[in-house]
């Protein structure tokens, strides 16, 4: 039943035009020399076409089309000008605002013959040339009513667009968390499996290893996999959220890189600091990345992880030393785009390529706001 109830501002609009209606009727009617006197034909016509108001939002186009009957029989019988244009100008600019154009436009071209239908019965009225000024009784609240609905069209199209592309880029984010988090965790599992296969039957022992390696190292993705997709649902101001890794985990990551076969050194430069959040994830994401690139397509099995701490950046740099067989690529795969993406999304550089002795380097430069 909601629906049905007509908007109190409406309402109050109504009362408000009756009340001007009929007192500035009267008040009208004294400044005039008309032979018709206002009477209570003439302030019924002003009282229907005020109290329709009312119901204006809900049947714009019934509004006007009863104002414009009581208006121009108001305009017919011979009484003077007064507050019923008003209502009726409120009725024009209702349907130009809430109606579609090509209805709205029709509706306003029929309601203004009827309109001005007193120009051409009565014979104190001007004929033809009253046609120019009796029309901007129609256009200039049509015009005011058309322009206000394409604004706020147009600024409602804008905060969709806006929404739309803080939804697209959160879409990416979580793409982009996950591809590191299961991309890295993937790839240190296959590379275990592979080894506990070959060992299975020489050396059941080393294979068992291998084995547990997977077990630590698909318990902790699955953990961190978990962490991220608590952060997207936010269910509630009591939902667990584990703190997002940084640099202050690489002595880990590098534990779990070793284990799964790959030769990690890391060094840092500096005085190690808290870094901001956005920063210190996308430096850990850069080197998880640069690290499972290294496990999945480098000939050479070793990693070299510098961090340095500057004033206001810090810088990461992951090199891999050329190898047999090196399949690093040429910094065009989905996980450097991905870096990439995620460095410049922080103000920061990023190159990855080729080094002169035929190895591989990641490298980025991060805005650190000189630390917490």
């Amino acid at each position: 039943m909601n629906g049905m109830r007509v908007p109190i501002r409406d309402v109050l609009l109504a009362l408000a035009f009756v009340v001007i209606g009929v007192f500035g009727t009267f008040g009208a009617d004294e400044r005039t020399t008309l032979d018709t006197p206002v009477d209570a034909l003439a302030i019924t016509l002003v009282v229907i076409a005020a109290a329709a108001v009312a119901v204006r939002g809900r049947w714009p186009l019934a509004v006007l089309a009863a104002t414009t009957v009581a208006t121009s029989a108001y305009l017919v019988l011979g009484y003077t000008f007064g507050p019923i244009l008003l209502s009726f100008m409120v009725a024009i600019y209702t349907v130009a605002r809430h109606v579609a154009l090509p209805r709205s436009a029709v509706a306003a071209a029929l309601a203004l013959p009827i309109l001005l239908l007193h120009l051409f019965v009565q014979s104190s009225a001007i004929g033809l040339i009253g046609i120019i000024p009796g029309s901007a009784w129609v256009i200039v609240p049509f015009a005011v009513g058309v322009t206000v609905r394409l604004t706020r069209q147009s600024a409602e199209q804008t905060r969709a667009e806006i929404v739309r592309g803080q939804v697209n880029d959160e879409r990416l984010r979580v793409a982009q968390e996950v591809h590191d988090v299961v991309g890295h965790g993937l790839a240190a599992i296959k590379m275990q499996a592979d080894v506990a296969l070959h060992l299975l039957a020489r050396k059941p022992e080393q294979a068992e290893i291998a084995l547990n390696t997977i077990s630590r190292t698909s318990t902790d993705a699955l953990e961190e996999l978990r962490a991220t997709l608590a952060a997207v649902r936010r269910s509630g101001p009591e939902t667990h959220r584990a703190p997002a890794p940084g640099l202050a985990g690489l002595d880990e990551l590098a534990g779990r890189l070793s284990a799964a076969g790959v030769d990690v050194s890391v060094e840092t430069a500096g005085e190690p600091r808290s870094l901001p959040a956005a920063v210190d994830l996308a430096a850990y994401r850069v080197v998880q990345e640069s690290l499972t690139n290294v496990l999945r397509h480098s000939g050479a099995q070793v990693a070299h992880v510098r961090v340095g701490y500057e004033t206001d950046e810090v810088s990461i740099s992951v090199t891999n030393p050329p190898g047999p067989a090196p399949t690093a690529g040429d910094g065009q795969g989905l996980g450097l785009v991905g870096m990439r993406e995620r460095v410049h999304a922080i103000a920061g550089s990023f190159t990855a390529g080729p080094t002169r002795d035929g190895g591989f380097e990641v490298r980025c430069v991060l805005p650190s706001g000189g630390g917490e």
